[in-house]
């Protein structure tokens, strides 16, 4: 049975959008292993509309990485949602109708590898609250972002369990929890 792992870039206020802006100062060798080791592990990756929206866009047309454009491309991706009706994203999946049903049963048809998702903030706020989510790991930033969406909005309470944690050169904090359940 796979497992569903969101990772994500945070700032230590918590914000997750738009990283793209504020996170590359940070990058590093050890940061790059992190992210590979991820990807290498997947099976499958799961995402919101929007960051489908973004994504298929992007990885599809770019000239940028193309490892990861090919990786991204062939790969096996479901994408939860209530208003697509149609995706052109190779490998792409829908997932509505009873979402948490669905998404028990692709975990367990999935051997071999985990869900991994990149993003998504709404879709984790989901998945945790539906008792889904398996692992969440925050590579979170030192930089005050201070605007943009945070992970954890309105949300209710998620305890959750540290499970590993390790400090990169550049002062990132590379931090794995799981839902604890008391």
């Amino acid at each position: 049975m796979a497992k569903i792992i969101s990772s994500f870039f945070i700032s230590v206020d918590g914000v997750v959008e738009s990283p793209d802006q504020w996170h590359f100062p940070y990058w590093n060798d050890e940061m790059g292993a992190v992210v590979q080791a991820g990807m290498q592990s997947a099976a499958a990756t799961l995402m919101g509309r929007k960051l489908y929206d973004e994504w298929s866009a992007y990885w599809t047309s770019t000239d940028a990485d193309q490892d990861v454009a090919e990786s991204l491309n062939n790969a096996r991706k479901y994408v939860v949602s209530s208003t697509l009706e149609k995706v052109d994203w190779n490998n792409t999946t829908i997932v509505s109708g009873d979402v948490a049903a669905r998404l028990r049963e692709i975990k367990e048809e999935i051997s071999g590898g985990d869900i991994q998702m990149s993003g998504s903030a709404t879709t984790v706020r989901w998945l945790l609250a539906n008792g889904l989510l398996d692992e969440l790991n925050l590579l979170v930033h030192p930089i005050a972002v201070g605007h943009g969406q945070r992970l954890f909005e309105d949300t209710p309470t998620h305890p959750l369990k540290l499970v590993k944690s390790e400090t990169f050169q550049t002062g990132v904090l590379n931090l794995t929890y799981v839902p604890d359940a008391g």
